[in-house]
Parts: C-alpha cells; sequence; structure tokens
C-alpha cells in the first residue's frame, strides 16, 4: 500500500455528534526511518471518552485537533520493520486513532500473544476497557463478599466486565441497561443477579426490589436519572467509582437531587482515568487475561465493517445502539 485512508476531525460538534463532523481523507505512507515500525491496523476501538475530546474545553487530556487523525486504539500487524524488537508479522496495539495504518518507533507499541486470546479482546475485556472496570472495581470500590454493586451500561464493555469481577468476588451484581434484550443477556450470559431495564419506565421501584439490603458501592457509567435512583439506596459508607457520564455527553445539564445522601451515609465518590493508573495494568491484564483465556470472563462485541463506517458506529454507540464492545473491523 502506498497509500491508507483515514478520518479526521472536520468540524466541533453542536450538541449531537452528526456524520458531518467528520472527514475521509487518503494519506501517503511515509518511508520508514531507522528505529520504525509500519503497522496494518486490524481492529479500531470506538470509546465513549472520544466524545469529550471532540469537545474545546478543559478536560484531563487536550483536545482533539481539527484536521487531525481522530484518537483511538488499534490492534493490527507489523508489515514492515526497521526496528529489531518488532518482527514482520507480530500482532501489536497501539493508539494510531481512526486509520488504516500506522508508523511507531516501538515506544507506545505492546506484542500481543494471540495464542489464547483472540486480537480484538485486547481492545475491550483484556484492554483498557477491561482494566478500566478492573481499576474502578478493585481500586475504588473495593467490594467486600457479600455485597451488593449495582453497575450502569451493564452490556457495555466496561460495564459487563465490572459485573462479572464483582460476582467473581462473592458479591451480589445489579446491572441497568437500555432494553429487555440487553438485560436479558446480561443477568443469564454474563451471570448477574439481576439487571434493570431502565427503558421500562419503573426505574425506582425495579431498583428497590433488586437491591433489598442497598447499595454498597456503584461503577457510574451514565450519570443523570440512573445515578440520582442509584444514590437513594446507598447504605453507609457507600463507594462510588465515576468513570463516565454519557447521558450528559451532549451538553445536557445532570442534576443530583440525591445530594444529601453523600452526607447521611457518608458517601465517597472517585472520578479515575485508567491511563493515570499504568503501575497497576500489568496485575489488572493479567488477571483479565486469565479469565478470558480460560472462559470465565465472557464479551460480546459490536462490529461495523470498514473505516467509512465509524462515525454512524460512533454515534450509535452514544446512543446505546451498541451491543458490548463496538469495533471497527479495518482489514
Amino acid at each position: 500500500m502506498t497509500t491508507y485512508k483515514r478520518m479526521v476531525l472536520a468540524s466541533r460538534p453542536k450538541g449531537e455528534v452528526v456524520p458531518a463532523n467528520f472527514r475521509l481523507e487518503e494519506a501517503p505512507v511515509p518511508p520508514l526511518k531507522d528505529g520504525e515500525i509500519l503497522i496494518r491496523n486490524h481492529y479500531l476501538s470506538l470509546d465513549p471518552y472520544m466524545r469529550g475530546r471532540m469537545e474545546d474545553t478543559k478536560s484531563y487530556a487536550a483536545p482533539q485537533p481539527i484536521g487531525e487523525t481522530m484518537i483511538g486504539a488499534t490492534v493490527g500487524e507489523v508489515v514492515e520493520s526497521k526496528n529489531p524488537k518488532f518482527a514482520v508479522g507480530d500482532k501489536v496495539l497501539g493508539m494510531f486513532g481512526w486509520a488504516e495504518m500506522g508508523i511507531s518507533d516501538g515506544a507506545m507499541l505492546r506484542k500481543l500473544d494471540t495464542t489464547h486470546i483472540p486480537l480484538p479482546a485486547y481492545l475491550g475485556a483484556v484492554g483498557m476497557p477491561g482494566l478500566t472496570a478492573w481499576y474502578g472495581l478493585t481500586q475504588i470500590m473495593q467490594p467486600k463478599e457479600g455485597e451488593t454493586i449495582v453497575v450502569s451500561a451493564a452490556s457495555g464493555a466496561v460495564g459487563s466486565v465490572v459485573g462479572q469481577l464483582a460476582k467473581l468476588r462473592g458479591c451480589r451484581a445489579v446491572g441497568i441497561a437500555g432494553g429487555k434484550e440487553k438485560c436479558d443477556y446480561v443477568v443469564n450470559e454474563l451471570g448477574f443477579d439481576a439487571c434493570i431495564d431502565y427503558k421500562a419506565g419503573n426505574l425506582v421501584a425495579d431498583l428497590a426490589k433488586a437491591t433489598p439490603n442497598g447499595i454498597d458501592a456503584i461503577f457510574e457509567n451514565v450519570g443523570g436519572e440512573i445515578f440520582d435512583a442509584c444514590l437513594a439506596r446507598m447504605n453507609p459508607f457507600g463507594r462510588i467509582a465515576l468513570c463516565g457520564l454519557i447521558s450528559g455527553y451532549n451538553g445536557e445539564p445532570m442534576v443530583i437531587k440525591n445530594v444529601r445522601v453523600f452526607l447521611t451515609m457518608r458517601l465517597t465518590m472517585r472520578g479515575f482515568i485508567v491511563s493515570e493508573h499504568m503501575d497497576l495494568w500489568p496485575q489488572g491484564l493479567t488477571e483479565l487475561g486469565t479469565l478470558v483465556a480460560s472462559g470465565k470472563l465472557k464479551f460480546r462485541e459490536s462490529i461495523a465493517q470498514g473505516l467509512e463506517a465509524a462515525p454512524e458506529a460512533f454515534i450509535g454507540l452514544l446512543k446505546g445502539k451498541n451491543f458490548g464492545k463496538q469495533l471497527v473491523k479495518l482489514i
């Protein structure tokens, strides 16, 4: 290949993301310098955090520049190498964004063993989403056997792992998801004790029924009304891992009416960004990889075909249309 396709940010969204915010471009493949590796990306990860990067606002990371390749994690194969540490055919994880190809000096590139773990799983259950789940659960929620944990967006790439890890630690795991199909999957396939369909219109009553002994810890991905309902069920000294606020990604207000319980129940809430805790990644990846390889940690993927499909798949992800981890297959 002498050229490759990439998707750039054409404009910042005003409210909801639209296809016109992106532009597909063709770029030349530059010649490799000494020490560099050329990678053909096989899969691209789509994640909710990308919505925040599209805004020009102060956050934990710099905004996505206009006219540059959209940020994102990728897995692929080395097709040319001038670096002795990487050989042609090596499978690797990198951050090459919404693009068919990537060039690296090897510094931020990780070799992958696909003997027992499928390549795309390194973008999901054994990648950043899985580690996000693992970190929030083990380091912030710190659940004890017999406690009740609640996770929103429970059928997604992060939430699905949170509940399964909690069950392995002897907890009662309650999920919240949109629609009967997703809730059935969360209970019947992933092994959660219960799952509340927030679209059914009985959120408060259904939550009370599913958490008869209250809630000890929350893994929050959504915010808004769902989070507020969970707060009202919290037990004393409850812990909250604040991972995402997808209900407010388009600028909608996220009012917390039950803020009083932070005082009366002496709650602890901590927001976190998993990339700031690289020292714990080896420990988390070892546990996740072992569980996936042995079939004890299940996951599901929604796969869009081709880079051209990435914008619509991303817009669908923000609206909850995906089922499990959202990927784009590039080859």
